[in-house]
């Protein structure tokens, strides 16, 4: 009798990026698919370049092509794609950003991670800064780069609604060799068993980008499901590659969507603190925390005010 193999379907969303897509898609050619089965799905949100060309010219990997037809955002554009993997059958669901390079064993590691507890629901791999992405790029030695840690398990503070990495800009020398459970799994390579999401569905749309793994990984703790970091898949990360560091971007959707979590998920005081910083925003905040605020409370969520159709 033939061993029953996992489906294991990897996510990546691309818009006006394609050479990060192709790139990401190179490294996944190179997976070592020792008992499991891949499917790998590139989705498009509705990108104005030729991004589709160049997709179809790709001989390896074998993947599939979802086209949106238009820019859905990271929360309802992955889903768009989750939805297909599950429905054609998928055991576990990957979603990784095209910004990233992963390591031949990534999947293999990535199920020894699930396989020690059946409570696991939701994981997260160690991620690395792809060299030369460094916060600090002068920091290093030569031999450092590309064993900078950017992910190696994460915190919410609870007080402030703001979700941090452990590890960021620490060299591994094995300090994060322990898997252990995590407040979230980033959204950067976030890995959820079908049964997680069967359960509880798919990133809330109306988050359209920012807090929605974090979001995510808060459903599924309290669904009943473990949220780990493991140790036993790497990969790479071009970080901040798809909207960078900072303005505008950051300042609507961090704003807006801190108010969507906290008031959901936080505790009363957290939510009174949150209110009354709301309102000094509001009368003090940059012009795009203001309209994040605004838009919060008047219930223009999803693409909100910053993105244009």
């Amino acid at each position: 009798m033939s061993e029953i193999k996992p489906k294991v379907a990897i996510i990546i969303l691309n818009w006006n990026r394609p050479k990060d897509t192709v790139d990401c898609l190179a490294s996944l050619a190179k997976l070592n698919t020792k008992g499991w089965q891949p499917a790998i799905y590139v989705v498009d949100n509705g990108s104005t370049d030729n991004s589709i060309e160049q997709f179809k010219k790709i001989k390896k990997p074998d993947f599939s092509i979802v086209e949106n037809g238009k820019n859905l955002g990271f929360a309802q554009g992955n889903n768009e794609g989750m939805k297909v993997a599950i429905k054609e059958g998928a055991d576990y669901v990957i979603v990784l950003n095209n910004d990233t390079v992963v390591d031949k064993d990534l999947v293999m590691g990535i199920l020894k991670g699930f396989i020690k507890d059946r409570n696991i629901g939701v994981l997260c791999p160690k991620i690395y800064f792809a060299s030369g992405f460094e916060f600090h790029k002068d920091r290093y030695k030569k031999d450092e780069l590309g064993k900078v840690i950017w992910y190696a398990g994460g915190n919410i503070d609870w007080n402030n609604i703001y979700a941090s990495n452990h590890g960021v800009d620490q060299v591994d020398t094995g300090q994060f060799d322990k898997q252990i459970d995590t407040d979230f799994a980033t959204g950067c390579c976030m890995v959820a068993k079908r049964e997680v999401l069967k359960k509880i569905g798919y990133f809330d749309e109306r988050y359209f980008m920012y807090l929605e793994d974090v979001e995510y990984s808060q459903r599924a703790r309290e669904a009943g499901f473990r949220v780990v970091y493991s140790p036993y898949g790497i990969l790479w990360h071009k970080v901040a590659q798809s909207s960078g560091i900072g303005g505008g971007l950051n300042d609507y959707f961090i704003s807006r969507n801190r108010l969507l979590f906290g008031y959901k998920h936080a505790s009363f005081r957290t939510k009174l603190a949150l209110f009354r910083e709301s309102i000094k925003l509001l009368l003090t905040g940059r012009e795009w925390q203001k309209k994040g605020v605004r838009d919060y409370y008047i219930g223009r969520l999803g693409k909100g005010s910053k993105i244009k159709s």
